[in-house]
């Protein structure tokens, strides 16, 4: 399996470079403890996980790019482990302002320590992520090193703007489908999208062939959050792990309502009951299912899908294993079920 070699070919030197950098921090009380938990190395407690956790998608993403246009991984090392820390930042607050208890079928930073020093965790791991790329300085040139600094600080300010757009349509009376487009083109594909530049960036020292990679990463990103949409309504929660009815609760305007709510007034009448409650929900998912919200949006999820192949495409690279196991992977992505 494509995943599963991936894994084994890059996470045990991503894993051993991201601890070099966690292990610059003092000691204090069970502070490390807090930040080694939700990268999946210890329990609660501090003793060893064996568990499954993240799918470290992100940095296998950038270091896979970086071999397919013929570059040597080891060095775009310290901007995996960056992307993988921001992607961990970006998970603990986004817990704490959604409120949702468990991730990975394991309670969450705040429900366990606070959700004031999970917000101080949450700062570690932003803080993290610029102490690894640094590292950057040793691994290529100094123009690289830099560029890939600016994307990941412009990475930083859309994934900020894409959470705040999130949280915001939440109350907003009326989202536009190009609205939410916007949106997950910064809370969900920025930082695919510079993690895929940033690796080709690395491997090839070429810009305009990044740029191809970038507009890979963007339309697979949005592809992949229309997929999550989807499980967050009608995925099983004992298989991904989260809730099911955790996006509908907080009334997010993910695709498949947004579809429902101009489409069927049920759906509009449902989502303004208050209080709104666990009935609600299954009278929300009702509404999708009369319209066939769930075919609009995987068609939707396929347009996109194969935006981010014919982008990939068009680069110069291509025919080596690693670029048709970029090509594997990014199709692998959407059969999942979690």
């Amino acid at each position: 399996m494509l995943a599963v070699e991936l894994a084994k070919r890059y996470l045990p030197a991503l894993d051993s470079f991201m601890r070099s950098v966690v292990d610059t921090l003092p000691d204090s009380a069970d502070f490390k403890t807090m930040l080694h938990y939700p990268l999946g190395w210890v329990n609660a407690d501090g003793a060893p996980y064996q568990g499954s956790t993240g799918k470290r998608i992100r940095p296998i993403l950038l270091l896979l790019c970086t071999e397919a246009v013929g570059g040597d991984w080891h060095a775009a090392l310290p901007a995996a482990a960056a992307v993988e820390f921001l992607h961990n930042f970006s998970l603990i607050h986004d817990d704490i302002q959604d409120n949702s208890p468990t991730r990975h079928n394991r309670p969450t930073v705040w429900s366990i320590w606070g959700r004031a020093q999970a917000i101080n965790a949450g700062d570690t791991m932003f803080a993290l992520a610029y102490e690894a790329l640094a590292r950057l300085s040793a691994t290529t040139t100094a123009d690289i090193a830099l560029a890939c600094w600016t994307m990941f600080n412009r990475t930083n300010l859309e994934l900020t703007r894409g959470q705040y757009l999130d949280m915001h349509f939440e109350t907003q009376t009326v989202v536009t489908e190009a609205d939410y487009i916007s949106m997950v083109s910064g809370k969900t594909a920025a930082l695919l999208s510079g993690s895929a530049y940033m690796g080709a960036l690395i491997g090839t020292f070429d810009k305009v062939e990044a740029d191809h990679f970038a507009d890979f990463g963007l339309n697979l990103g949005i592809a992949f959050q229309i997929h999550d949409d989807i499980l967050g309504i009608w995925g099983d929660a004992s298989v991904t792990g989260k809730s099911t009815a955790t996006d509908i609760l907080s009334r997010k305007k993910s695709l498949p309502v947004l579809y429902g709510l101009a489409n069927n007034p049920d759906m509009i009448t449902i989502y303004k009951r208050e209080p709104f409650g666990e009935l609600d929900v299954i009278d929300a998912v009702a509404a999708l299912d009369k319209i066939d919200a769930l075919d609009y949006a995987r068609t939707s999820e396929s347009s996109y899908f194969e935006r981010a192949i014919d982008a990939v495409q068009q680069s110069a690279s291509g025919g080596s294993k690693s670029f048709n196991d970029l090509l594997a992977l990014t199709e692998t992505l959407f059969q999942r079920q979690y």
